[in-house]
C-alpha cells in the first residue's frame, strides 16, 4: 500500500478554489468532488451568489433585476433559511473520512476542509460593492509566495471572484507595485465558469484582468439535459437502478446526493423546484403553480451534475488535462475563443450551437465508474475488500524528428493483485501535428512512428489506460507528449 501512495503523491495536484451557489447540482457536485480531494490541493470552499440563488442581506432590502426568475423586488431569491450545503457535505465527509484514508491517505481531515470554508458575496446577485471572508480568501490565495496555478471554479456567478480581483486592483492600483500584482495574479489565476451566472465577468473581470485564463465549462452532458448528449449505451448510468445500487444507497455521502422524486426541495415552497416531486406530468405540476421547464423523470433517476465540468480535468492530474485548455481529458478538450486573449470554450459544446460533445462524453462512463467505486470506499473499512486503480508510470515527454520510431515503455502493476490491460492511443485532436501517426501497441508498449512530413513544432499526444479486471475496473491514465523539433 505505501508504493502505491508514494507513487501517486508523485503527480503534482492542481491547487483549486471551488464557489458555488445552494443549487441542488451543486450539492451534487461537491458531494463528488469531495470523494477527489485526495486528488486536489483544496484552498477554499465558497458559498456564492448567482442570478438564481441569492441570500439578500438580512435587513430586508429588497433587490430587482429584469429578466429574472422572480418579477417583482425581493429581499432574498431561492436562498433558505441557515443554507448550508457545503457543510452538510462536509458533515457526511467527516462521517466516512475514516473509511476514505484507508484506501488513500491524502484525504484531507475533515476539519482541515472545514477550515477553508467561507461565505463569498452573496447578499445579492453581481454586488462587489464590499469584500467578504471568501472574496478575502480567494486575493490571499492569489497573492501569496506561490507562483502554481490557482484554479477558480465558478459553479454560480463570478461575483465574490470579481470582488476579490477588486480588492487587489484597490490595495495596488497607482502603486509601483501595480503592474508586477497584475502580471503575477493574470499568470496565477485559472477560471473555469458554467456560463457568467451574474455580469461581474463581462463588467469587471474581463475588461480590467484580460490576461487571466478562463475556460467556459458549460456542457449539456453533466446537467439536467444530460439524457440529449450522453450516448444511448451510457444512458443506465443515470437510471434509478444503478443510481440507487452505486450512488444513493451507498453510505452517508450518496444518501445526500439529489434525484428525481427524492422528496427533497431546495427552498420551501420553490416553484421552480419541482424534481423532488413523483408521478406527476408536466402539465400537472404547472397545474399545481411549478415552472417546468424539463420533463419529468421517474423516481430515482439522475438530475444533475451541471458544475461537475469545472472540475473534471482537475480530479484526474494524470491524464494533464489541467495542463493546458487544448489537452482534453474527463472535462472535454477547449479551443480559443475570440473573447479575450486566454479565452477558451470546451470546442464540441451544445451550448450554442450543435456540438455533440464527444470530447466529453468518450469519458462519461469512466468518471461514473470511478465515482461509484470512491463511494464503495466511503463504507468499506478494509482496504482489501474494495477496487484500487492500477499504478501507472510513463516516460517524459520527449523531443522527436520526423521519421522517426519511437518506443514508449510504461510500468503497470496493481495494488489488489489484479490483472490489468493496457491501450496506447493518439488523442489527435489534442496535437497539432495533421499527419497520420501510426501507433503498433503490445500491452504497455508502444511503438510510434512520427510521420515524414511532420512539421517542426508540431505535437503527438500519447495517451495510455491501465484497466484492472476487477469485477467493478477502474482505469489508471498517462499522457506522453512528443515535440518534433
Amino acid at each position: 500500500m505505501t508504493a502505491l501512495h508514494d507513487r501517486r503523491t508523485a503527480t503534482v495536484r492542481p491547487r483549486t478554489i471551488v464557489t458555488a451557489d445552494p443549487e441542488l447540482d451543486d450539492l451534487n457536485s461537491m458531494i463528488r468532488f469531495l470523494l477527489y480531494t485526495n486528488e486536489v490541493e483544496v484552498a477554499g470552499l465558497v458559498y456564492a451568489s448567482s442570478r438564481f440563488h441569492w441570500r439578500g442581506d438580512g435587513r430586508g432590502t429588497t433587490f430587482f433585476l429584469p429578466d429574472r426568475e422572480y418579477t417583482e423586488p425581493q429581499s432574498s431569491h431561492r436562498w433558505a433559511d441557515g443554507e448550508r450545503f457545503i457543510d452538510d457535505a462536509l458533515d457526511a465527509y467527516a462521517q466516512v473520512h475514516a473509511n476514505l484514508a484507508v484506501h488513500d491517505p491524502r484525504y484531507p481531515a475533515p476539519e482541515a476542509l472545514r477550515a477553508l470554508v467561507r461565505h463569498g458575496n452573496v447578499a445579492f446577485e453581481g454586488d462587489i460593492s464590499a469584500e467578504s471572508p471568501g472574496s478575502q480568501l480567494i486575493a490571499d490565495v492569489l497573492l501569496d509566495d506561490r507562483t502554481d496555478p490557482v484554479f477558480l471554479q465558478l459553479w454560480a456567478g463570478p461575483s465574490t471572484v470579481a470582488r476579490a480581483l477588486l480588492s487587489i486592483e484597490e490595495r495596488y492600483g497607482g502603486t509601483p507595485e501595480w503592474d508586477r500584482v497584475h502580471a503575477a495574479v493574470s499568470a496565477k489565476a485559472v477560471i473555469t465558469k458554467f456560463a457568467s451566472q451574474d455580469e461581474t465577468y463581462d463588467g469587471y473581470i474581463l475588461t480590467r484582468w484580460p490576461d487571466i485564463r478562463v475556460i467556459e465549462v458549460a456542457t449539456f452532458t453533466w446537467g439536467y439535459t444530460a439524457r440529449l448528449r450522453v450516448p444511448e449505451e451510457d444512458l443506465p448510468l443515470l437510471s434509478a437502478s444503478w443510481m440507487r445500487e452505486n450512488v444513493t444507497g451507498v453510505g452517508p455521502l450518496g444518501a445526500l446526493y439529489r434525484v428525481w422524486g427524492d422528496g427533497k426541495q431546495m427552498v420551501p415552497g420553490d416553484t421552480t423546484d419541482f424534481f423532488g416531486l413523483s408521478g406527476l406530468t408536466a402539465d400537472e405540476l404547472r397545474a399545481e403553480g411549478y415552472k417546468v421547464w424539463i420533463d419529468p423523470q421517474p423516481a430515482g433517476e439522475w438530475i444533475s451534475e451541471g458544475d461537475t465540468t469545472n472540475m473534471l480535468n482537475l480530479i484526474v492530474p494524470s491524464l494533464r488535462g489541467h495542463e493546458h485548455p487544448s489537452f482534453g481529458g474527463w472535462g472535454g478538450r477547449s479551443t480559443p475563443t475570440a473573447v479575450g486573449p486566454d479565452t477558451w470554450v470546451i470546442a464540441d459544446t451544445g451550448f450554442g450551437g450543435e456540438g455533440d460533445e464527444r470530447s466529453v462524453t468518450r469519458w462519461f462512463r469512466l468518471a461514473q465508474e470511478d465515482f461509484a467505486e470512491r463511494l464503495r470506499w466511503s463504507v468499506t473499512p478494509e482496504f482489501s475488500d474494495a477496487n484500487h486503480h492500477p499504478v501507472l508510470e510513463v516516460p517524459a515527454d520527449r523531443e522527436v524528428v520526423p521519421g522517426e520510431e519511437v518506443a514508449l515503455a510504461a510500468t503497470v502493476s496493481d495494488p489488489d493483485g489484479d490483472d490489468v490491460s493496457c491501450r496506447w492511443w493518439v488523442y489527435r485532436e489534442a496535437g497539432t501535428c495533421e499527419a497520420d501517426v501510426t501507433v503498433h501497441t503490445d500491452g504497455a508498449e508502444a511503438v510510434v512512428r512520427v510521420p515524414d512530413d511532420a512539421r517542426p513544432g508540431d505535437s503527438i499526444h500519447l495517451i495510455v489506460e491501465a484497466r484492472d479486471a476487477a469485477p467493478r475496473p477502474l482505469t489508471s491514465y498517462g499522457r506522453v507528449i512528443l515535440t518534433v523539433r
